[in-house]
Order: C-alpha cells, then sequence, then structure tokens
C-alpha cells in the first residue's frame, strides 16, 4: 500500500545542502550577529543594573562632605533615597521598553514587508546604538539625571529595536526553505544568546572603569554592525539571480502529487492540509497581507499567547539572572555576568537539539511540550540551588537548554512556518507581519511580567518569583494544547499508515 504525499516522512536535510551556497552563508552570519548585537546592547543594561542603582542612590557620607562640596551637586546623581527605590525604578524600565518594544514589533513587521528589509534593519541598529549612548554614556559624561529623559529614551530605544527580528527572520524565512529549517533555524536562533554572552562578556571587560563604558562599547560595536548590514546584507535570492523559495517547493509538490494514490483518506489529507506550514502554490508576485489576515492564520493565536507566558519567563532571566545572583547570594556584580552566560549556552544547546528533533518528526508542538514539561522541575530545581557556583552554572543551563530552547524555536522556526503555510501561498510578504504578532504578543506579555518581577520580589521574596514562572510556563503549555493533541493524532495516524504500507 502507497503511502500518501503528505505524510510521508521526508528527509530533515533534503535540499538543505543541495541548495545552499555561499550567500546563504553570508546571509546566515549577517542575520545572525546583526540581532546578536541588538541583543548585546540589551543585556549591557542588565549587567549593569547593580552599578546604576549605586550611582542613583546616595553613599555613606562623612562630616566634611558638606563643607567640601555643596550638597545638591554631591548629590546631583541620587535620583533615589534608597536603592529599593532604584530597583523599582529599573524594573519600571524594563516594562517601558518591553511596553515600546511589543507596540514596534506589530509596525515593524507591517512596515517590514513593504520597504526594502535592509534599510529598514540597519536603521534600526544605527539608531538604536545613538540611544544606547546617549542613555549610559552620555548622559553620564554630562552629569545629567532626570527621571522623565531615561524613560522617553528607552520608549525610543524600544521601538528602534524592534525592527531587528520581524526583519532578521523574513530575510532568513527568504533564503532557508522548510527542509532542515527546525534545525537551520535552531541553530541561527542561538544570535539572541550569542548577543547575551557577548554583552556579558563586553560589559564584564571595562565595567571596573564605570558602567558608561560598558554602553559605550556595545553602542559603538552595533552602529558599525548597521553600518556593515546596509551595505551587506540580500535580503532574497532573487537579488542575486538564484530562484526563490517558492519555485523550489512547488516543484517538491508537484512530484508528491504524482505520486499521490487516486483513493486516498481525503479526510485526514484535508485535516492535515489546513494546519500545513508547507508553502504549496505557485503564486510568483506575492502581495503582503494584512495584519487581522495574519491573525486569523491557523496556529498564529495560539503560539502568540503562549508565547507571550514563555517569553515572560525567558526575558526575566535574560533581565534579572546577573542581579538575582549578586543580590541572593552576595557574589560580585561581574562574577553573577559571567555566571549568567551558562543560561544562554543552555538555550543555545536546546533550541539547535529540539529543532533537529522537530524536524525528524515534522512536528513542533510535541517537542516543545516535552521541553516545557522539564522546564517547571528545572525551575522549581533552581529555585533551591545552594549557594555553589559549579553547582548553580550546571542547573542554570538546565534551565536555559528546557526555557531557552523553546523560546527560541517559536520566535524563529515556529514564527517563519506560519508565515510560510497554504492560506498564505507561499507570500514571503506575511513572514514579518506573522512574526512581529509572535515577537509582539511575546513582549506585551515580557513587558508586564517585568514589572511583577520585581513588585513580587520587593513584597515577598525571590521564591516566589520562581513559583510565578512556573505558572507562566505551565500556562505555555495550557495554550498549545489544542495543537500539541492534533499533532500527536497526525503523528499516530502517520505510524498507522506505513504500518499498513509495510
Amino acid at each position: 500500500m502507497a503511502v500518501p504525499g503528505s505524510l510521508r516522512r521526508q528527509p530533515a536535510n533534503r535540499g538543505l545542502v543541495s541548495h545552499c551556497t555561499h550567500h546563504h552563508i553570508v546571509v546566515f552570519l549577517l542575520t545572525f550577529f546583526s540581532y546578536s548585537l541588538l541583543h548585546a546592547s540589551r543585556k549591557t543594561f542588565s549587567n549593569v543594573k547593580v552599578s546604576i542603582s549605586k550611582q542613583w542612590t546616595p553613599s555613606c557620607l562623612n562630616s566634611t562632605a558638606p563643607e567640601l562640596r555643596p550638597y545638591e551637586l554631591w548629590n546631583s546623581s541620587h535620583l533615589f533615597s534608597s536603592a529599593e527605590e532604584a530597583t523599582l525604578f529599573l524594573g519600571t524600565l524594563d516594562t517601558i521598553f518591553l511596553f515600546s518594544y511589543a507596540v514596534g514589533l506589530f509596525i515593524s513587521g507591517i512596515v517590514g514587508d513593504r520597504v526594502n528589509l535592509r534599510w529598514v534593519l540597519s536603521f534600526g541598529m544605527c539608531s538604536s546604538a545613538l540611544v544606547v549612548f546617549s542613555f549610559g554614556t552620555l548622559t553620564e559624561w554630562l552629569h545629567f539625571y532626570n527621571k522623565w529623559f531615561y524613560c522617553c529614551l528607552w520608549v525610543v530605544n524600544g521601538l528602534l529595536q524592534s525592527t531587528g527580528w520581524p526583519c532578521v527572520v523574513a530575510v532568513m524565512g527568504n533564503w532557508f526553505g522548510k527542509a532542515g529549517r527546525g534545525f537551520v533555524f535552531g541553530l541561527w536562533s542561538a544570535c539572541a544568546s550569542v548577543g547575551n554572552i557577548l554583552g556579558a562578556f563586553l560589559a564584564s571587560c571595562v565595567l571596573k572603569y564605570g558602567y558608561e563604558y560598558a554602553f559605550l562599547v556595545t553602542a559603538s560595536v552595533q552602529f558599525a554592525g548597521g553600518v556593515i548590514v546596509f551595505f551587506g546584507l540580500l535580503t532574497s535570492p532573487k537579488e542575486v539571480g538564484l530562484p526563490e523559495l517558492g519555485a523550489d517547493e512547488d516543484e517538491a509538490s508537484v512530484e508528491e502529487d504524482a505520486n499521490r494514490p487516486l483513493m486516498g483518506n481525503d479526510d485526514v489529507d484535508d485535516d492535515d492540509q489546513n494546519y500545513s506550514i508547507q508553502a504549496t502554490d505557485n503564486d510568483n508576485q506575492p502581495k503582503a497581507i494584512g495584519f487581522f489576515q495574519a491573525c486569523c492564520l491557523p496556529g498564529v493565536v495560539l503560539y502568540s499567547l503562549a508565547y507571550a507566558c514563555l517569553k515572560l519567563v525567558n526575558y526575566s532571566f535574560f533581565f534579572w539572572l546577573p542581579f538575582y545572583l549578586s543580590s541572593n547570594f552576595g557574589w560580585k556584580e561581574a562574577e553573577a555576568d559571567q555566571l549568567s552566560i551558562w543560561y544562554d549556552v543552555g538555550g543555545i544547546i536546546g533550541g539547535t537539539i529540539q529543532g533537529l528533533i522537530s524536524d525528524v518528526l515534522q512536528k513542533r508542538a510535541p517537542v516543545l511540550a516535552v521541553s516545557l514539561l522539564f522546564a517547571v522541575g528545572s525551575l522549581f530545581g533552581y529555585s533551591r540551588s545552594p549557594n555553589s557556583k559549579p553547582i548553580n552554572a550546571v542547573i542554570m543551563a538546565i534551565t536555559g537548554f528546557f526555557i531557552g530552547g523553546p523560546s527560541n524555536m517559536i520566535s524563529s522556526a515556529i514564527s517563519a512556518d506560519l508565515g510560510r503555510q497554504d492560506l498564505v501561498k507561499g507570500s514571503s510578504e506575511a513572514l514579518a507581519t506573522v512574526t512581529g504578532i509572535v515577537d509582539g504578543t511575546g513582549s506585551i506579555g515580557a513587558a508586564v511580567g517585568q514589572y511583577l518581577v520585581s513588585l513580587i520580589q520587593e513584597k515577598l521574596t525571590w521564591i516566589w518569583v520562581f513559583y510565578f514562572f512556573i505558572l507562566m510556563t505551565s500556562s505555555t503549555i495550557l495554550f498549545i494544547s489544542p495543537l500539541i493533541v492534533r499533532e500527536i493524532r497526525l503523528l499516530l495516524h502517520e505510524r498507522h499508515l506505513r504500518m499498513l504500507a509495510e
């Protein structure tokens, strides 16, 4: 008995190596490092929170201090009366950034589908670098401290940084097809974690000279990266005369249809087609779809809500992990910055391995479900980590594997899948919009979460913060449960058909 083409297991790497050129490698590297630099500048802010908090709060003064300098000048940089108030304001800045970032993602996704992706990405990188320089370096050099000014700069920074992710995912989606997408995007989505590691490394190297130099270094590198992207990035294969992905996928689709039996299980095939993430239409002139059309695509809303909960947890580690290690265990800030790298290492490995497994299964949701169940246990274990750096690093890496891995998969491979499913008819102009919706919704959840983390930590203790993380991780599983059930049923049906064929 022949197995229907839609249910035959296809090699995960078929077409991946045969169609790879040096242009693909350049695009992979440029998009990888462009977003890494954007994340490095964000990580710098989280890594210098302790230094900023000390700068913004009064230090112990001796009796001769008022005689040496006027009291107003001596305390000109002291925006808050206590370290707790400064910490709460830093959490508020994280929330402001993420809210503006979320709004910007919805806008950037729509703009990215209508304007040259290279222009949008390079503009966002260079402009954001200037804002980061003004926030952390220029204000310190000029001894200008103002809460409202900091808030305004961080709103602008969030809007500019939001141009990055929809653009790089859309470019990657234009160059890399469904064959091996889980593995390629799983490896590529390590760009955020690499950016975190780079930001932590740069900050720890120059932090002894002052936190303003940490902002200076990362902003300078990011600006240079934006210039390189402007002159070197190719947004689509057609810019160098290569065939677009739609043509290759159409040929594969025709080949499968030729081997499809005349009599088959039409109900299952139709059901599978409604949730298919392959582009099969040969529309040669795709048009950008609207925002509400993108929201109505199968799986977009459920994955967006799930990502809102998961990104809350992932970004809480991103923003607060160095601060937690310093305040809870009393470790030096530079040591905490270096130790926090292990969470990102776990995320890199997790995203790559889980992406590869999802390629083999040709299903994403079951892989996410298993990883997130283990994430609940790892969060519980990490909340009780002893005051030992080696043990803390190991548990941290395991937690990053089970949380950072699924987060990377949803924001990259799954977003690309959703933007290239049948109902879009192969339109590459849906990629940036869908990516903006998924990541934008996730950023809204992360924005709310950052304020709640600072509030829970202040009113209760860190252990309740981890209970909150466990609740949000469980909610992620709940939101994608319909997709998990559906894909498991499809897997069982495919297995049944293969057994009959043998």
